[in-house]
């Protein structure tokens, strides 16, 4: 027991922590948790704001309950990890550090307050959830516990629901649905439509209005030009301490009137803060536009760039948080996303705030928000599609989204493809508002467009000065996905879909704390040579800072600056750093310049997708991952995008006709079906070859399977995915091949697939799936395991008032592949037929 003990006393050794006091995080409870972490080995420092925070550098972890900290983007780019207390405990109770990923407070990460635990559910449904939740910050427990927060099932008569009851345990018990749509959409949403016993989603009728939700992320950021709040603007203000120690500066194109620039800088000023009005002495830069030297030259310098909103919301709340945060928080483009001017949106279903932030956040797209919608508008951004406004939309052809797109599309600063699965996805019971303006921006994007390094030089020279800031658009690939193995059956149509991230972040401990056997700590060298890099950098833009402001000022003179500037002899000359400096700074900048080609050259934007490429059967990478992450790389910079999910394909590559759950999905959506071969040749060629020379054609396996791969495609165009519209499928857990492949293959094609465990009692099908005649099937086969299901089956649809009719799988494949309807009479099953083969 001794021996144990002294282990977890040497549990957080090495350690060195920073604990982050925040709203969230009161000073008692942070020495509370200072005392713990020194109890078990580690070094604690408790960091109260306003005062300085200590030496980044210094740590290898950062506990806090936000993100909400000025330091946090540098944590993140010199890869310390930033994690909530529960890691901390969590570690101690199992003996070990943990993995500090899922004890992020990122918002990003938008189920790390998640612990779940599956009850009564396929496996294959439970395998994604699972995945999917730990991917997204959360956590999983084989069983119920104090600290589990939901429970996935299907019914509240499992074993583990009724545990709950009898526990009295505070654990929400929702439907797999819940998980599915927080996933597809990439947030989190009200869990009460989905809730047990009685769930919104099952009861409610298709045209039941849905409620309004507000987003409590826009209050206060719903404008990038807001009036001061009234608190503020009367003589007895309340007392801030967000600007204890900041120095700040107002920009000329904020265009305010001396009245509410007095009124400012007083608050500013009452509460420990300090006005300026040279860039390079402040560290907050407020101002309105992405433009001008003064920004540019502020965000280079990695200072806090915000906009009045911004500013306002600190006064607010009295809590420091990041500009980027919110979209309306930054400063705003001059000019449009290029080929927004060209769109007219409208919206619908969004109410209060939620309204305002989208109708200001179109403005500053560049396109054109109408109140009302008529048949010349291009999109309609809505929270759900259950309107007269959506049905209009649709039928006069208009792009019907949700808000994601235009928000990604203002964080991105691009077009982004309508195409993408996210943006048409309207949960059935859930308003979308609920989670308006929780997107962020991406600062490496901002640099790329509007403050990009590239012209900062160690001497200004004139016409760099006078030129714009090209915009470099960073065509960047963040598509993610999970590997499927071939062999097994999998659900590709409804793969649950990776989170996007902007920048890959590795939330390990910090490689000085991994030791080498030889007792030598690892190093990183790619990583420590880039951080140098960025450092010297800022400290060079810092010391020559103002000397810029100098050129600046000179150039506004009548005449400008010319042949030198002013001569030895005048009076207000002002001398700028010596020869030695300036010798010194072009040296270093000489040195460098080799890196910085190399670090543009590493940066290179990858070239446009010209096709999404869905792949099966291919031999060449199976065991050999390696050699898979190698070749898709390869194709990637050759424009061509593997995918995992039928959904995206635009080309579907295999060696021959497959009954894979790829191929099968694949043919769903028409895609152009080429061989193997056309991966082969791009590899060795380096070179994207014409998919029309590389055309599938394989009539032997065509006439084996009754169908053209040609009429195929031409009929799953004409189907759009609603081939099985109406039919609804139970098939048995243990069918060959694996429930969740026929489920995916029914869903692909617009039918409705459920497990069917042989019990009477399960949810019938929902009214508005229902096929005319009333017909419900069972996917099984012959084997004795199967049939003694059949009577149990027929019992339940006869219960619903349905017919009864088991086939074999062979009829839904046949009707996937060939993307026509066939006769289920050849391929029923019953006890005579059966016998009679016997």
């Amino acid at each position: 027991m001794a021996e144990h003990q002294d282990e977890n006393l040497q549990l957080f050794d090495q350690l060195r922590v920073c604990i982050v006091c925040s709203k969230d995080l009161s000073p008692d409870v942070a020495h509370q948790l200072a005392s713990t972490l020194e109890a078990h080995g580690g070094e604690p420092v408790v960091y109260e704001p306003p005062a300085d925070f200590p030496d980044l550098g210094t740590f290898s972890h950062i506990m806090s309950t936000t993100i909400d900290f000025p330091q946090f983007d540098a944590a993140k780019d010199a890869l310390i990890p930033v994690v909530k207390p529960q890691w901390m405990h969590a570690s101690l109770a199992k003996g070990k550090l943990n993995n500090v990923r899922q004890y992020s407070p990122d918002p990003r990460l938008f189920l790390n307050d998640v612990v779940v635990t599956c009850g009564d559910i396929p496996e294959g449904d439970k395998d994604a959830i699972i995945g999917g939740v730990l991917a997204k910050g959360g956590l999983y427990n084989p069983r119920v516990t104090g600290l589990c927060t939901h429970l996935v099932d299907l019914t509240i008569d499992s074993d583990k629901a009724k545990q709950i009851k009898q526990r009295k345990l505070n654990v929400k018990i929702v439907l797999p649905h819940w998980f599915d749509d927080c996933l597809k959409l990439g947030r989190r949403i009200d869990e009460r439509p989905y809730t047990l016993p009685d769930p919104e989603i099952l009861r409610s009728a298709p045209d039941a209005p849905i409620r309004s939700a507000e987003s409590r992320d826009i209050i206060g950021a719903s404008t990038p030009e807001p009036k001061l709040p009234a608190p503020l603007a009367s003589p007895s203000r309340p007392k801030l301490s967000v600007f204890q120690g900041r120095v700040v500066m107002l920009s000329s194109d904020l265009e305010i009137g001396s009245r509410l620039q007095n009124t400012i800088s007083g608050i500013i000023e009452e509460n420990g803060g300090k006005i300026t009005s040279e860039v390079s002495k402040a560290t907050t830069f407020i101002c309105r536009y992405r433009d001008g030297f003064n920004y540019r030259v502020a965000s280079r310098l990695n200072k806090d760039v915000g906009n009045l909103s911004w500013l306002y919301h600190l006064m607010t709340y009295d809590t420091w948080t990041s500009p980027f945060r919110r979209l309306l928080h930054y400063p705003v483009p001059k000019t449009p996303i290029p080929g927004f001017e060209k769109f007219k949106i409208s919206l619908s279903n969004y109410v209060g705030e939620a309204r305002s932030y989208l109708e200001h956040l179109i403005t500053a797209t560049g396109a054109e928000c109408t109140k009302t919608l008529r048949q010349e508008n291009t999109h309609l951004v809505t929270a759900h599609d259950n309107s007269e406004k959506c049905a209009a939309a649709r039928e006069w052809g208009l792009e019907v989204v949700n808000h994601l797109w235009l928000e990604e599309c203002y964080a991105q600063w691009r077009i982004l493809p309508i195409s993408d699965n996210r943006y048409h996805h309207f949960p059935r019971r859930t308003n979308l508002g609920e989670v308006v303006g929780q997107t962020r921006l991406d600062r490496s994007v901002l640099e790329s467009m509007f403050f990009a390094s590239a012209e900062t030089p160690s001497a200004p020279p004139r016409k760099a000065m006078h030129k714009r800031d090209q915009n470099i658009a960073s065509k960047k690939d963040l598509s993610s996905s999970m590997d499927i193995d071939e062999t097994t059956v999998s659900d590709t149509a409804n793969a649950t879909p990776v989170g996007k991230s902007k920048k890959k972040t590795n939330l390990q401990t910090p490689s000085h704390l991994r030791l080498a056997p030889d007792g030598k700590e690892n190093d990183t060298p790619s990583s420590t040579s880039s951080r140098k890099s960025k450092e010297a950098a800022t400290a060079r833009l810092h010391e020559i800072a103002p000397d810029i402001a100098l050129y600046e000022k000179e150039k506004k003179r009548v005449g400008g600056v010319i042949y030198g500037g002013r001569k030895k002899t005048d009076e207000d000359r002002v001398i700028l750093n010596n020869s030695k400096k300036r010798a010194s700074i072009e040296a270093q900048s000489e040195s460098e310049g080799e890196d910085n080609a190399e670090s543009k050259r590493q940066k290179k934007s990858k070239p446009p997708i010209t096709m999404h490429l869905l792949i099966t059967g291919y031999q060449r990478w199976v065991n050999n991952i390696k050699k898979e992450d190698a070749d898709k790389r390869q194709l990637r910079e050759l424009g061509v995008m593997v995918v995992q999910d039928a959904r995206k394909c635009s080309h579907l590559a295999a060696p021959s006709v497959l009954r894979t759950p790829k191929f099968v999905n694949g043919l769903a959506y028409g895609p152009m079906i080429i061989q193997i071969e056309f991966i082969d040749q791009c590899l060795k060629k380096n070179k994207l070859q014409d998919p029309s020379d590389f055309l599938l054609d394989d009539k032997e396996a065509e006439k084996k399977f009754g169908f053209s791969l040609e009429q195929a495609k031409a009929n799953a165009k004409a189907n759009k995915n609603k081939l099985l519209h109406g039919y609804h499928f139970y098939c048995d857990e243990n069918i060959r091949g694996g429930f969740a492949a026929f489920q995916s293959i029914v869903n692909a094609n617009g039918g409705e697939c459920n497990l069917f465990r042989g019990r009477v009692s399960q949810q019938a099908p929902r009214g508005e799936n229902e096929r005319e005649n009333g017909e419900v099937y069972l996917l099984s086969s012959a084997s004795p395991d199967h049939q003694k299901l059949w009577p149990r089956f027929r019992q339940l649809v006869n219960n619903m008032g349905k017919t009864p009719r088991i086939v074999r799988v062979d009829w839904l494949l046949d009707m996937a592949m060939s993307q026509e309807l066939r006769g289920a009479e050849d391929y029923e099953l019953n006890e005579e037929m059966i016998e009679q083969s016997e």
